[in-house]
């Protein structure tokens, strides 16, 4: 099962396309998502993937999980895919309510702040496929950024949520957003190798 991806194709705002999917009828599934919003399926994809890490709230290990998948989908972008290609098992998985009732949601109010401010500024470089493969890789940073994160640490907020306002600013087609993502992934990675230096310095002081 594929489904194209690329920029946005509506005059809509991406929060009430997403509340419509969400509040109809039929399963909630992986691939109901991606069939949805098909032009940007990418991006959709990867932001509701680091969306969970982004949480500063113990995910009991799933994060890691979904971080490997989201750098999946990056390798796709890079790759210069035209649609996002997940296997059947995971296509077929309910998001279930946690996700449904409660993440996605919490994430509309956010997405709306957004919108709120945002505008089309800049938006021909995310229809270009060159930039959409640097963003491909900037989206791995983050996502392997957040998984070398310590464990319950909660530092794979930041990476995550940069991967999320980045995947985010291609959907509305705005750099503002973009460097604002951008930013908050490069100051949690930051802070992950400051710490995590320290800490190994503190442990061979040790011996």
């Amino acid at each position: 099962m594929e489904a194209t991806a690329g920029t946005p194709a509506t005059n809509r705002d991406f929060s009430d396309e997403l509340e419509e999917w969400l509040e109809s009828d039929g399963d909630k599934t992986v691939g109901g998502l991606i069939d949805t919003f098909d032009e940007r399926s990418f991006a959709v994809t990867i932001m509701l993937l680091l969306f969970v890490p982004a949480l500063p709230l113990p995910t009991a290990g799933i994060s890691h999980i979904l971080e490997f998948a989201a750098v999946l989908v990056a390798a796709q972008m890079v790759l210069g895919r035209h649609a996002v290609w997940l296997p059947e098992r995971i296509l077929r998985r309910e998001l279930g309510e946690i996700m449904t009732g409660k993440a996605i949601p919490f994430m509309l109010r956010r997405v709306r702040w957004f919108e709120r401010f945002s505008e089309p500024r800049g938006a021909g470089l995310f229809e270009r496929t060159w930039f959409l493969r640097i963003l491909g890789l900037v989206l791995i940073g983050c996502a392997v950024g957040s998984a070398l994160a310590p464990p319950f640490s909660m530092l794979d907020t930041l990476p995550s949520l940069g991967g999320v306002v980045i995947c985010l600013s291609i959907v509305l087609g705005d750099v503002v957003v973009l460097g604002i993502g951008g930013a908050l992934a490069a100051a949690g990675i930051a802070l992950i190798v400051t710490l995590g230096a320290a800490a190994a310095r503190f442990v061979t002081g040790l011996f």
